[in-house]
């Protein structure tokens, strides 16, 4: 045999052993399920509930004009602070200034006519009383008739009087009613504020707000010294939050600075349904949220993300949200009680029930389903209220994994994978 031969069969048996090596691992493995474990620890947990919405001031006025008019004077800018009273604009007084001399010229008149009316009156009431009296001393001086024309006069002149009076008093609400309307041109500030929203400027018209409110906006002024955000929490999370809970917001604006709020309100009714993708609705309650240490430079409609805290809990036991799972419980018996005289039926199976629960890990690295009861959820961890005890070791992952579990699969702990070179952590 050449030497050439030797080597190549020498090969061929390598070859061969290597295979059968392979076989037998390849069948030792087989039904050996990667997973990864851990160990049941006390955690400090925190549950909470995250929404997004806007700032917004606690108080604040959208301004609006009464009258129609060009706008002649403009006395603020975008981003002003202004004290309660403080002069803002002017809407060209001209029309409704003349409209009061109107009014004092016509309530001059019905003035006049009054006195006018009065003198009348008290003329024709002295001519009445003096012919009833001359009357009573002789009735051959006075006519009957006479008498009846001088009392007629006196109820003309009264009514003529009382008709005076009136236009008097009409006059003068005419008056007031154009000095109202003239004091509409000035518009002042009705509270102390900054003003966040500045739609008109100088020479533009402004129109009534009930012709339309939006368009007839002139301006808004805020207190930005109380601020809020209202947040769309889903029906499912409502329940959990209180008034007063605690509340850690991020706004976009300052990306790495933490604010502190409070809830402040809960809406009893939902607002608007919105679609979601499975073409169900979903059903929102507005919270509201006030901030507690807001920055001064806070702006209105600043992006915010609230995060409610709802409940804590310290040093308790924990697992990953990821490890706990469902399966289908044994059947619930009925009809088991024994009745007099009579033996124990047997028991009949009226349903199964899912449990939920963890895959433990035995000293054989076998699992075993175990139902357990939790507690409030935090980030990534589940408080134990019962089932597990400090230091068992349970299957954490992975979630494909843990779905196709059963109860005495053989485990082993899955090696961490190495990182490649050039790769970058993400």
């Amino acid at each position: 045999m050449s030497k050439g031969m030797k080597w190549g069969i020498a090969i061929v048996v390598v070859v061969v052993a290597g295979g059968t090596v392979a076989t037998v691992a390849s069948k030792k493995n087989k039904g050996v399920t990667e997973v990864r474990t851990e160990s049941v620890q006390k955690r400090d947990l925190v549950a909470s509930v995250t929404a997004s919405g806007q700032v917004r001031p606690h108080t604040k006025v959208d301004l609006s004009a009464d009258i129609t008019g060009k706008i002649v004077r403009l006395a603020v800018k975008e981003g002003d602070n202004v004290t309660k009273g403080q002069f803002l604009l002017q809407i060209d007084p001209q029309s409704y200034d003349a409209a009061v001399q109107r009014a004092e010229a016509n309530l001059a008149n019905t003035k006049a006519s009054l006195a006018q009316a009065r003198a009348s009156l008290q003329q024709a009431t002295s001519n009445y009383r003096r012919s009833t009296e001359i009357r009573k001393s002789n009735p051959n001086l006075v006519a009957e008739d006479q008498i009846e024309q001088l009392k007629t006069q006196v109820e003309v002149n009264t009514a003529m009087f009382d008709a005076a009076k009136h236009n008097v008093e009409q006059s003068e609400a005419s008056l007031k009613d154009s000095k109202v309307q003239l004091g509409k041109t000035t518009i002042y500030a009705p509270m102390t504020g900054r003003v966040t929203r500045l739609n008109v400027q100088n020479g533009e018209t402004a129109i009534m707000g009930t012709l339309n409110k939006d368009a007839a906006t002139l301006l808004t002024i805020s207190d930005m010294a109380v601020l809020e955000t209202k947040v769309k929490v889903d029906e499912t999370d409502v329940s959990r939050i209180a008034l007063g809970d605690s509340t850690i917001i991020q706004l976009d604006a300052f990306p790495d600075t933490t604010f502190i709020g409070k809830v402040v309100e809960i809406s009893n009714s939902s607002v608007k349904a919105t679609a979601t993708s499975t073409g169900d609705q979903a059903i929102d309650y507005e919270v509201t949220i006030r901030l507690l240490n807001p920055p001064k430079d806070t702006k209105p409609d600043f992006s915010a993300t609230a995060k409610i805290v709802t409940d804590s809990r310290k040093n308790v036991l924990s697992i990953p949200i990821i490890a706990l799972t469902v399966r289908e419980n044994e059947g619930v018996s009925k009809d088991t009680t024994q009745g007099p005289g009579n033996k124990a039926s047997a028991g009949k199976t009226v349903g199964k029930k899912d449990v939920e629960g963890v895959f433990v890990v035995n000293a054989d690295n076998k699992v075993t389903f175990r139902p357990v009861k939790v507690g409030i959820a935090g980030e990534k961890h589940f408080e134990v209220l019962s089932g597990l005890k400090d230091g068992d070791k349970i299957v954490g992952g992975t979630y494909q994994a843990i779905r196709e579990l059963k109860d005495g699969t053989l485990v082993r702990e899955s090696k961490p994978q190495d990182k490649k070179p050039g790769s970058t952590k993400s």
